[in-house]
C-alpha cells in the first residue's frame, strides 16, 4: 500500500516537473496570439524563461524551425518538421488535432537524452476565421527536468524506471530512465497521461519487498511518506503560483498594464456565455496621428502617451468593464449591462479630456477617436459588434478626427482600410482644393473635403462643411448651374470607351452666401467601399484668368 502511494506520489511530482515545459511553449504561444504572430523580442523572452533543463526554445512558423535559443550547438535543429521524414506524421497529428505533443526520448547530439514537445498555435484572421500559424517547441533534457522531483526516492530506498509511448500514435512504452540495475522484480506501477503520451512509473524498494513481521519500519516509512506529502503540497502550490504568474503575464500588455488581445478575448468570450440578450457597449479607438507623435517626438513620449490614455480609461470605467489594447495604438472596451444611450454622455466626456504627454520638460496636447455600438441592438455577436464599433471610428476619421460616433444601421459595414486613399496623403500634399464624392445621380454624397476646400467655401471644419452642404454635391454648386453642370459631367464620362475625367465650370457656394467661379477637374473610380466615386480638384477660375 505504501509503495503504491509512492507510485502515486513520485509519478505526479514528474508529470508536474514535465508540466513545466509545456508551460514555456503555451507562454510563447499567448504571446504570439496576442501580438498576432510576432515575437519581436524572442532572445530575450527565451532567456528569462531558460532553465538548467531546456535545452533549446524553438519557434516554428508554418512547422518549419527559424528560430532557436541559445542557437549555439542548437543550428542543426532548423529543419521543415511537417515534411521531417522522422518527425512529420507525429507533428501533423499535433496539428490536425490541436494537441501539445511531447515526442521522445532521443539522443541529444550535446549528449545526454531530450524530449521534444511542440504546442500548435492557431491565430486568428480578420475575418475571424482561425489558421494554423506554427509551433512553439521546447527542447527538455530527461532526467534533468525532472530529478529533483524523485532523487527523494534513492533517499528513502526505492529504485525506480520511467517509461512512456514514444508519441500518441505508440502504444509501446520505451524506457526514459532507470535508477536500477536491472529489471524490477514485481514493481508496483502507477500510469499517467502527458502530452499526448502514456507514461508508467515502476517502484520497488533497494532490498526487495518486507513482509509483515517488519510492520514497524513500515510504519515509520509511513510517517516519512506523509511528511514527504506535505512537503509535495506545498511544492504544488508554488508550482501553481508559477503558473499563475506566467498566465497572467500571458494576458497582459507590458507596456500599459491592460489586458493583451489574447487576455481581453479571453474575458469577452467568458462574458458572452453568460449575458444571453442583456446589452452592452463594445468602443474601439485610437490616437490621432500618434505615427507622428513617434516620429517627430520619439518612442518614449508614445509610449508615455499610451499609458496616460490606459490610466485614463481605467479611471473613467473602473466598474463592470473589461478593457484592453488591441496593438499599436488601438483599445477596446466592453461596458457590461449598458446601452449606447445610457452610457453615450460618459462616453463622449471620456473622448474629449485633455490629454497630454511630455517632451523635453514641455507638455504637448493629443486627441482620440472613438467609435462604439451595442450589442444585441446593432450586432449579433461579438466579432459583429466590434465590426460595426470600427465603422463609427472610421467615420470619425473620416470627419476630421478628435471625436466619438455611435454605430447607426445606414453606415457600411466593409472594412475601413478598403476605401482606396490615404485622408492625409491628400489633405498636406495635394496643392488645391480637393474632394470626393459618390457617383450616384440619386444621392452624391459628399465622403470627404480637404482643408484647402473647406477654407474655400469658409466654413470652420469638415463637420461645418457637410452640414452646410447637406452632404450632397448639389449643396456646393449654384442652383441655377447644377443642372447643366449634372449634364455635362455625365456627357463626358464615358467609361465603355474608357473616358473616366470631367472638365466643368460652374459658381462654388460658401458658407456666407457668396459664389465664386472654379474648374472642376474629376476622375471616376470605382471604389471597394463606396462603389464609383469622383475623385475632384477644384481650382479658383479668376487665378487661372490672372
Amino acid at each position: 500500500m505504501k509503495a503504491e502511494m509512492n507510485a502515486v506520489t513520485y509519478a505526479d511530482r514528474m508529470a508536474a516537473s514535465l508540466d513545466d515545459g509545456i508551460d514555456i511553449t503555451e507562454l510563447l504561444k499567448q504571446i504570439l496570439v496576442s501580438s498576432n504572430g510576432e515575437i519581436g523580442r524572442f532572445d530575450t523572452v527565451s532567456e528569462r524563461v531558460m532553465n538548467s533543463y531546456v535545452q533549446s526554445i524553438q519557434l516554428a512558423p508554418d512547422g518549419v524551425v527559424t528560430q532557436i535559443y541559445p542557437e549555439e550547438d542548437n543550428d542543426g535543429g532548423k529543419i521543415d518538421l511537417v515534411q521531417d521524414s522522422e518527425r512529420g506524421t507525429i507533428v501533423n497529428y499535433g496539428i490536425d488535432n490541436r494537441e501539445v505533443i511531447m515526442q521522445g526520448p532521443f539522443e541529444l547530439k550535446q549528449g545526454g537524452h531530450g524530449i521534444a514537445i511542440r504546442n500548435p498555435v492557431y491565430l486568428s484572421s480578420d475575418d475571424g476565421t482561425e489558421y494554423f500559424w506554427g509551433l512553439t517547441i521546447v527542447i527538455i533534457r530527461v532526467p534533468e527536468i525532472y530529478q529533483e522531483s524523485v532523487s527523494p526516492l534513492a533517499d528513502f530506498g526505492y529504485m525506480y524506471r520511467l517509461y512512456k509511448t514514444e508519441s500518441p500514435l505508440d502504444t509501446e512504452f520505451k524506457l526514459v530512465d532507470d535508477s536500477s540495475d536491472g529489471e524490477l522484480d514485481d514493481p508496483v506501477s502507477h500510469y499517467f497521461e502527458l502530452g499526448g503520451c502514456r507514461w508508467r512509473l515502476d517502484i520497488m524498494p533497494v532490498e526487495g519487498w518486507i513482509d509483515r513481521k517488519d510492520i514497524y519500519i513500515l510504519a515509520v516509512v509511513g510517517v516519512i511518506i506523509s511528511v514527504l506529502i506535505e512537503a509535495l503540497v506545498i511544492a504544488f502550490l508554488f508550482i501553481d503560483k508559477q503558473r499563475q504568474y506566467f498566465r497572467q503575464r500571458a494576458i497582459t500588455d507590458e507596456l500599459t498594464g491592460l489586458l493583451n488581445r489574447s487576455g481581453f478575448n479571453d474575458e469577452l468570450d467568458r462574458y458572452a456565455r453568460e449575458i444571453g440578450s442583456k446589452p452592452c457597449v463594445g468602443i474601439l479607438l485610437d490616437v490621432d496621428d500618434f505615427k507622428s507623435i513617434n516620429d517627430i517626438y520619439g518612442h518614449a513620449a508614445g509610449d508615455e502617451a499610451l499609458k496616460n490614455l490606459a490610466r485614463s480609461m481605467v479611471n473613467e470605467f473602473p466598474d463592470n468593464s473589461i478593457i484592453g489594447r488591441n496593438g499599436g495604438d488601438e483599445f477596446c472596451i466592453v461596458l457590461k449591462g449598458t446601452d449606447a444611450e445610457t452610457a453615450g454622455d460618459q462616453i463622449e466626456s471620456f473622448c474629449h479630456q485633455q490629454r497630454m504627454f511630455r517632451f523635453n520638460g514641455r507638455e504637448y496636447n493629443y486627441s482620440i477617436s472613438l467609435g462604439y455600438a451595442e450589442y444585441p441592438k446593432h450586432a449579433g455577436k461579438r466579432s459583429e459588434l466590434f465590426r460595426c464599433a470600427d465603422v463609427a471610428l472610421y467615420e470619425v476619421k473620416l470627419k476630421g478626427k478628435n471625436g466619438c460616433m455611435c454605430y447607426t444601421d445606414n453606415l457600411c459595414k466593409s472594412d475601413r482600410t478598403q476605401l482606396g486613399f490615404k485622408l492625409d496623403d491628400i489633405s498636406y500634399n495635394l496643392p488645391g482644393a480637393f474632394f470626393i464624392y459618390k457617383a450616384d445621380r440619386g444621392n452624391e454624397q459628399l465622403l470627404y473635403a480637404n482643408q484647402a476646400l473647406i477654407h474655400m467655401t469658409g466654413c470652420d471644419d469638415l463637420n461645418d462643411f457637410l452640414e452646410f452642404t447637406g452632404q450632397q454635391f448639389a449643396g456646393l454648386v449654384h442652383p441655377d448651374d447644377y443642372d447643366y453642370v449634372e449634364e455635362d459631367i455625365w456627357n463626358q464620362i464615358d467609361i465603355d470607351a474608357g473616358q473616366s475625367y470631367d472638365y466643368v465650370k460652374y459658381r462654388l457656394a460658401a458658407k456666407d452666401g457668396t459664389y465664386r467661379k472654379v474648374i472642376d477637374i474629376g476622375h471616376l473610380v470605382d471604389s471597394e467601399h463606396y462603389g464609383r466615386v469622383f475623385y475632384v480638384l477644384v481650382v479658383d477660375y479668376d487665378s487661372i484668368l490672372c
